[in-house]
């Protein structure tokens, strides 16, 4: 069975949030810790994702959300740690207006395409990132894209709970990277 490391972004996904009910409903899932979840930099995240890549018993998929799908985009360059995929849910735009101060060394994602294979999952609505920065994002990073309706940034605002439409897009990603 494929590893599972979920990457949060900013303040860790809550109680409520899709990523840690998954996480709770899957005890060998497992999540990278970072210094701080409020105060993000990018080298410390880097570290982290680094730590729980190479925990791991063998090349395992990445559930990120929002910042962690940034972190995800700078890690790959600079490490050559395997992953069998990427599941990048909500990723923001870090030129736009509602971008967290606090998150600004993870500005400028690299636009290369990934190393391994990803799917971007967007909302027509999330105040974080527009519909079409997911696209040119997906097509940059060599990924695919899946839009999702109006679900806002697809976090426990949304109110999601175990967020079901996720779960069965996530089931298809991974038995995509199975084979």
């Amino acid at each position: 069975m494929v590893e599972i490391i979920m990457v949060p972004g900013i303040g860790g996904s809550g109680e409520l949030h899709w990523q840690t009910r998954w996480e709770d409903a899957n005890p060998q899932w497992h999540r990278l810790q970072p210094t701080d979840w409020n105060q993000p930099e990018l080298d410390d995240w880097i570290a982290a994702l680094d730590r729980a890549i190479g925990a791991a018993r063998q090349a395992p998929l990445l559930v990120a959300h929002s910042l962690g799908c940034l972190l995800v985009a700078h890690w790959q360059q600079v490490s050559t740690a395997p992953v069998a995929g990427a599941f990048l849910v909500a990723v923001p735009n870090p030129e736009a207006r509602a971008f967290p101060v606090e998150a600004a060394s993870f500005a400028n994602p690299p636009r290369t395409e990934f190393r391994f294979p990803s799917l971007i999952v967007a909302s027509a609505d999330d105040p974080y990132g527009t519909v079409e920065y997911a696209r040119e994002r997906a097509n940059q990073w060599g990924g695919g894209i899946v839009e999702v309706g109006e679900l806002g940034h697809i976090n426990e605002a949304s109110k999601l709970e175990n967020w079901p439409q996720g779960k069965a897009l996530f089931a298809a990603f991974a038995a995509g990277t199975a084979n």
